[in-house]
């Protein structure tokens, strides 16, 4: 059975399913510098994955579930003002900082404008109202006893979050 040489593009016959170029000298020193680059990439990988902080994996959950957030709420209008978002936000009630418990809660988190979060800090007298609509006065309430309880994430939860919300990412994409 005749194969293609990855390098040179000449047809050859293979010694074993596996031989990846033809007998060229030149073709086989290729073979081997790609398997080289392949394995100190992959070593590269993990050792940039072992230096990663907690922080680290704190910002990579966040833009993951922010990103979440925008898609969820796609062409929905900004919970504080009801206007269509020039730029989406992913608005937190509780802020992620302060209210580390609620942070990755979807019922504190909704699509807001630039304006609204980044402008008028969230504009929460609008934010509340709609968001006691949308969840109800019991949901809310429970929303509020969690937003008072503190939280720490371990590396293992936050890669376990971001994982989670690049499937939903994933899901709801195909829709």
């Amino acid at each position: 059975m005749m194969k293609k040489c990855k390098y040179c593009q000449r047809e050859y016959v293979p010694y074993n399913s596996l031989q990846k170029s033809c007998y060229d000298y030149s073709c086989i020193k290729n073979s081997i510098q790609d398997e080289k680059l392949k394995a100190w990439n992959k070593k590269k990988a993990k050792m940039k994955e072992e230096l990663m902080t907690v922080q680290d994996y704190m910002k990579i959950a966040q833009q993951t579930f922010n990103k979440y957030i925008r898609i969820r709420d796609k062409g929905n209008t900004c919970i504080s003002c009801g206007k269509k978002p020039k730029k989406e936000n992913a608005g937190h009630f509780y802020s992620a900082g302060t209210h580390t418990a609620v942070r990755f809660d979807e019922r504190n988190v909704h699509l807001q404008c630039e304006h609204c979060n980044s402008f008028l800090s969230g504009n929460l007298l609008n934010y509340r109202e709609n968001l006691l609509a949308k969840l109800g006065f019991e949901e809310f309430e429970r929303l509020s006893v969690d937003a008072m309880k503190t939280r720490k994430y371990t590396r293992e939860e936050l890669k376990q979050l971001i994982e989670e919300y690049k499937d939903k990412i994933k899901l709801i994409s195909k829709k």
